[in-house]
């Protein structure tokens, strides 16, 4: 019975490695809104869409800690951190994923900046290294593309690519091609809605939707959704005045169980 738990366990890692081995979630806020973080314009794009960052007015970080179904060895830890300068905002994100018999390292070097008031555009390269103790350890390159536009006062488009090349991970397998584009809308300064589609080249495309709703000032309520496979989350965000940001998130797999997210940010607006 071990045996078929640890060859379970290696299965759903090597699924979660097809998936960057690190997550594709905005940070614990996108998480909560059922990944759906594609359109999002704050330190939690440095994961989801580059082209956010370009929104930014001060410097930026953020701490991610994420452990998949409660299980020690499918654990992510991820920081990211940008600072905008007059030619740009500029980005660094460190990711490590996995156990000590199968870990993944990611760093990416990114890059943002507006083209136009209404458009920016953000990329991003990754160096990967992953390391299986028995075989060794196999370093890959690749990189992220995004752009993001603000098509009406309350409603922004983002589009964003992984690795759209070819590239190997490890022998016979390759990292994964991963197109998304989607939507936010806010009706209002206290509600967000956000609306994806996911499309990696192996697998059928995702739906993916969420509601971000500010209760009272500085503290937020969230809930999402996604399909293929089907993930219902649901979270909560609470800001300090000085810019400091406490997320919380847990999305639920019908068959797996809980996954639980949390993330430490800052972000302080100008005056």
């Amino acid at each position: 019975m071990k045996k078929i738990l640890f060859i379970l366990l290696i299965f759903n890692t090597l699924i979660s490695i097809a998936q960057n081995g690190t997550p594709l979630t905005g940070g614990a806020r996108g998480a909560a809104m059922g990944n759906a973080s594609v359109a999002f314009t704050d330190i939690n794009s440095a994961f989801s869409n580059q082209a956010g960052l370009a929104n930014l007015q001060s410097l930026s970080f953020t701490a991610l800690a994420e452990q998949r179904f409660f299980i020690s060895e499918l654990q992510t830890l991820s920081v990211a951190a940008a600072l905008p300068t007059a030619s740009g905002t500029f980005g660094l994100t460190i990711n490590h994923f996995g156990f000590e018999g199968f870990n993944q390292q990611k760093i990416g070097v990114a890059y943002a900046r507006k083209l136009l008031d209404e458009l920016s555009i953000g990329a991003q390269i990754l160096a990967l290294n992953t390391r299986i103790p028995e075989y060794g350890s196999k370093a890959s390159f690749t990189f992220e593309l995004g752009f993001l536009m603000q098509v009406l006062p309350e409603l922004r488009l983002g589009v964003h690519t992984y690795s759209p090349m070819q590239i190997e991970l490890v022998e016979g397998e390759n990292l994964p091609t991963v197109f998304k584009i989607g939507l936010a809308y806010l009706p209002s300064e206290r509600v967000t809605c956000s609306a994806e589609v996911e499309k990696d080249i192996d697998f059928p495309a995702r739906a993916k939707f969420g509601i971000e709703y500010q209760l009272v000032e500085q503290f937020n309520l969230r809930v999402g959704a996604a399909t293929n496979p089907t993930n219902l989350a649901f979270g909560v965000g609470y800001g300090l005045k000085n810019g400091l940001i406490f997320d919380l998130a847990s999305v639920y797999h019908q068959f797996l169980g809980f996954t639980p997210t949390v993330s430490v940010s800052f972000q302080r607006k100008k005056s």
